[in-house]
Parts: C-alpha cells; structure tokens; sequence
C-alpha cells in the first residue's frame, strides 16, 4: 500500500507553488489509478485540514474551498486510524531514527497499517524505516 504526507497534499492544492503543485497532482493521479492500494493516514487528513483552516484565516481561501479540497482528496481514499499500539512504535523510531514526534508518529501508522510506500519530502529520500520506505517526489526523476 502506498501513502502520501501532509505536505502532497497541500502542495497539490498550494497556486503559490506551481512547480511542485504540479508534481503533487501528478503524483495522486498516478497513485490514485495504480492497482496499488493509496490510503491517507489519519494524522495526514487532519493537518491537511489544519492547514486549510489557517489559509481561510488568513483570507486565502474560502470555507467553500475548503470543503472542496476534502471531498477532492481525502473523501475518495480510505483514511486508516493508528491504534494505541502505535505509540510505543512511535517512540522506538523516534530514538532510533532521531525523528521528530510527529514524523516517528506518522511512520508507526503506516507501520502499523502495513504500508510499504510513503510520500513525502520530511524525511531522507529512499530511506527505509523498519517496514516503511519514504519516496520524495519532488527529488524523483521525472516520469514520463
């Protein structure tokens, strides 16, 4: 199974960035039609939506957009939850991997919902974590 990070998802949504809004949309397309499953963790719907909220603060954009980024790219995937047991996972990678809460928390997840494939430019490009490996799309040779 494969999994995107916070940060595709803003970046797909993100005019000020159109470089990588187009490697993100790329990205999910091409995720979304693989036979291989793409999920979005729960941690990552959240923050995703956390930082909407800020943008419509900040008169970004609106409630409406909002809603409609959702129901865009995070109503038509599953959504996994990590259970308690990904706490002390956390942890263990945290100290392991010298990672930050939230990134060690983000990997348990996917660890713990057996994803093989996660996408994001937060950690080392290529680097396995346990079970997890970690592909950043914006350092990838460009697909064609």
């Amino acid at each position: 199974m494969n999994a995107i990070d916070t940060n595709i998802l803003v970046y797909a949504v993100d005019s000020s960035e159109p470089n990588k809004s187009s490697i993100a949309l790329g990205l999910l397309h091409r995720l979304a039609t693989s036979l291989e499953p793409l999920i979005v963790p729960w941690q990552v719907a959240a923050e995703f939506l956390t930082c909407l909220r800020r943008w419509e603060d900040s008169k970004r954009i609106s409630r409406q957009d909002t809603q409609d980024y959702l129901e865009q790219f995070i109503t038509p995937l599953p959504v996994v939850y990590p259970s308690v047991k990904s706490l002390p996972i956390a942890l263990e990678l945290g100290d392991r991997y010298s990672l930050s809460h939230w990134d060690s928390m983000l990997l348990a997840a996917c660890i713990e919902s057996g994803i093989g494939t996660l996408y994001s430019e937060d950690f080392t490009n290529g680097a396995t974590y346990d079970s997890v490996t970690v592909l950043n799309p914006f350092n990838l040779p460009t697909q064609e």
